[in-house]
């Protein structure tokens, strides 16, 4: 056989064997370091123009999917840095960590947001032990709060916060490896009906991704309406919502607000949220009653949109025993900045 038909067959048989390895690899490669992957690239492409008019790939094929906040460590510019935190399980310790700016620079400029600077979330893995709480800021860029995990596992810490030069939400997250005695809580099925120490929550609405849904939650205590809610955060509920796998968050808005002459205390509130994918989302509604704030988890899973080339996924609705925070509890454990409890 004559060298250029050898060296032909070569590099038929090398471009066959790499198409293989791409159509292999999410098969191998673990879903977490992909995502990470994914979110360092497109921290590198220019996407200054999407959604404004822009032109080139990153512009034009931009999408809710692409929306999401809390897949990585540093965006826009901000950095989530010196992360510590107690290593093991009913540990007593301190949750400290930086916030730096592009430069390297410790970020001290902040827009308050929903009454605060920033706000922490911080929930295992699969959804458990859900906590929303407020550390202190230093001056210099240092945030802490005393803490302490009820179980171990794998914890994501989502810091949300509003940089005043940027003017817009960034969502930084790390992780916290807790020793101890795991047990995991995998959830396996929808959640709309939640009790939490005597209060009946219910959630209306379905969520569809690409779109704008509204999300209505109603609270009841031995079957009556609860009407005195009281304002936590600017509004009568504070709700976060994470897609399970990643824990993507999402973006959620109140309607409405104390004071503003047509939102009532009770016994809805409403809320519009965006789901960038179809699948399945950990809920966690904080409402304050009788000067206590309490953590209301839910589980919704959103259809396909006309957006999404997923399947349809349907609305299981209805309660179970799948939860993702523990049931019958506060699983708030908020604390504020001064590292007093609610």
């Amino acid at each position: 056989m004559h060298t250029a038909a050898k060296l032909g067959l070569y590099a038929a048989g090398a471009a066959a064997v790499f198409a293989v390895a791409l159509t292999a690899a999410p098969l191998i490669i673990p879903a977490d370091a992909s995502a990470a992957w994914t979110s360092n690239e497109d921290e590198h492409m220019d996407t200054t123009d999407a959604g404004h008019g822009g032109h080139g790939a990153a512009a034009a094929s931009a999408s809710p999917a692409d929306d999401v906040r809390g897949l990585s460590v540093s965006h826009s510019g901000y950095t989530l840095t010196s992360l510590s935190a107690p290593g093991e399980a009913g540990e007593q310790g301190e949750l400290a960590f930086r916030i730096t700016d592009a430069a390297g620079d410790p970020l001290t400029d902040y827009e308050t947001s929903h009454e605060k600077d920033l706000h922490l979330i911080v929930v295992r893995a699969d959804g458990a032990n859900f906590r929303h709480v407020h550390p202190r800021h230093d001056g210099d860029g240092g945030w802490s709060i005393p803490f302490a995990f009820d179980a171990a596992g794998t914890y994501r810490v989502f810091a949300d916060f509003v940089p005043s030069e940027h003017g817009e939400t960034v969502t930084l997250t790390s992780t916290v490896d807790v020793a101890g005695g795991f047990a995991p809580a995998p959830i396996t099925a929808d959640r709309a009906i939640t009790t939490v120490d005597g209060l009946t929550v219910e959630v209306e609405g379905e969520l569809v991704s690409g779109a704008e849904s509204e999300l209505t939650f109603t609270v009841t205590r031995d079957g009556e309406p609860v009407t005195t809610l009281e304002p936590y955060l600017g509004a009568y509920g504070h709700l976060v919502a994470l897609r399970q796998g990643d824990l993507a968050y999402l973006h959620v808005h109140p309607m409405g607000e104390p004071g503003d002459g047509e939102t009532e205390p009770g016994p809805e509130i409403a809320f519009m949220a965006t789901a960038p994918t179809a699948g399945r989302y950990l809920l966690y509604l904080d409402l304050q009653l009788d000067g206590q704030v309490r953590t209301v988890p839910f589980v919704l899973t959103a259809s396909a949109g006309s957006t999404d080339a997923a399947g349809d996924h349907a609305h299981d609705g209805g309660e179970s025993h799948d939860a993702p925070a523990e049931e019958g509890t506060d699983t708030h454990g908020d604390t504020d900045s001064h590292g007093e409890g609610h």
